[in-house]
């Protein structure tokens, strides 16, 4: 019963705590608006400010590459560090929207809190592995999960908050909760008994020898494919509160949020689920691509994406999100037992750190092409267009390259 408990709450509670409160960088659509509209207002530009959400996931995508040694070495020490990084990045986000600075906005939002996202994404996840290490799907699920939920469970919090209090107060305000929220976290979260963690000195040359895995072509596959769902993902998933305006849906913009959050949420959770009772848990990528370029190609070819959709063409248009978010969280939640099926768990915080790299490079991809798109044609459907590429791109990589080995590499 003790070793039920520790599960529990020495592992899966404080990952939900930690990921549940990161994870709300998905919420930036519901902010910008608002965002947008206060420097407006005081006659100051607002072209950069979408730059807060791409740099925030770049530098998650960067320090979770470049700090997955350190993760490795103290995961206790990372998640305050996250903690710290991620709550100043909140309240200062809202300094400087009272001080009407765009540059301050990136700097907390983007790089600060962006650090913050990636010591804090990485941390849990190892713990899970370990503690449910007979079922590592369900644990990087849980560790993941909580990251994809908390856009479902913040949403209709943030948007009564902006109503309320307006979208400074707003940051205020869950700068507190999230400190609660995720210093409970890193004072329960705890490597099981008998695992050691390692302390060799930091070494250089060792450090960026773990870099020649991008050398191999399994790892090659496996970021492209990671990187090519992410950034069809966020180019979506960064618009969606205007595609749901777009299409009629402007009313119920934040309860549809909310459900995709639930559906990010359950992808996370699901799709790593199934990946445990998969003999290749690369079959799970290859189900969640080709949902995706399916889904994708029906709103293409139906023109679900319109200022005049009909009823069958709103719910092509919502079903397309539903999928994408779905698949968008399952990407994420069978990346670490991928890894660790290939490579093992010997090093598995500094081998998926690099790999998160994709999502760095994504953040600064997705969303700012699908702005570009959008800028230029000022058709939301367009994006479709890339993206259906790009999933087509994703799914014959995958094919080709992505081949789970019947015994461990080493890195």
């Amino acid at each position: 019963m003790k070793s039920l408990s520790n599960k529990w709450t020495r592992a899966a509670i404080p990952a939900l705590l930690l990921h549940s409160s990161i994870g709300t960088v998905y919420c930036w659509s519901l902010f910008s608006d608002s965002i947008k509209n206060v420097f407006l207002n005081a006659g100051i530009g607002t072209g950069a400010l979408e730059w807060a959400f791409s740099l925030a996931i770049f530098f998650l995508g960067m320090s979770a590459a470049f700090l997955g040694d350190f993760v490795e070495k103290d995961i206790h020490k990372a998640s305050l560090i996250a903690t710290i990084c991620f709550v100043v990045g909140i309240a200062g986000t809202g300094l400087a929207i009272r001080l009407h600075s765009v540059a301050l906005v990136l700097i907390f939002y983007g790089v600060i809190m962006g650090f913050g996202l990636g010591l804090g994404y990485l941390s849990p996840v190892k713990t899970l592995m370990l503690w449910f290490s007979d079922n590592k799907g369900l644990a990087t699920g849980l560790a993941v999960a909580g990251f994809g939920a908390a856009k479902m469970i913040f949403s209709p919090i943030i948007t009564a908050l902006l109503s309320s209090v307006g979208v400074e107060f707003s940051f205020y305000i869950l700068a507190l909760v999230f400190l609660v929220m995720m210093f409970t976290g890193h004072l329960l979260l705890k490597k099981p008994e008998g695992w050691v963690e390692s302390h060799e000195k930091f070494d250089f040359k060792t450090f960026f020898k773990r870099f020649k895995i991008f050398f191999d072509t399994k790892f090659i596959g496996i970021w492209l494919v990671f990187y090519l769902n992410i950034t069809c993902g966020l180019a979506l998933i960064s618009h969606e509160k205007q595609i749901y305006s777009y299409v009629g849906l402007g009313a119920v913009a934040g309860i549809l949020a909310t459900l995709t959050g639930l559906l990010n949420a359950g992808g996370r959770l699901g799709y790593s689920t199934i990946g445990d009772h998969m003999k290749n848990r690369n079959s799970v990528y290859k189900i969640i691509l080709i949902s995706e370029i399916a889904i994708t190609v029906l709103a293409l070819v139906t023109g679900a994406i319109s200022e005049n959709a009909n009823v069958l063409l709103i719910i092509i248009a919502v079903a397309l999100m539903f999928i994408v978010n779905a698949g968008y969280g399952g990407g994420f939640s069978n990346l670490p037992t991928l890894l660790s099926d290939v490579y093992g768990m010997g090093k598995i915080s500094s081998i998926h750190g690099i790999a998160l790299s994709a999502w760095a490079i994504a953040g600064l991809t997705g969303n700012q092409i699908a702005e570009i798109i959008v800028h230029n044609t000022g058709n939301y459907a367009d994006i479709l267009v890339f993206t259906a590429i790009l999933y087509a791109i994703a799914i014959i990589v995958d094919f080709l390259l992505v081949k789970t080995p019947t015994t461990k590499e080493s890195v």
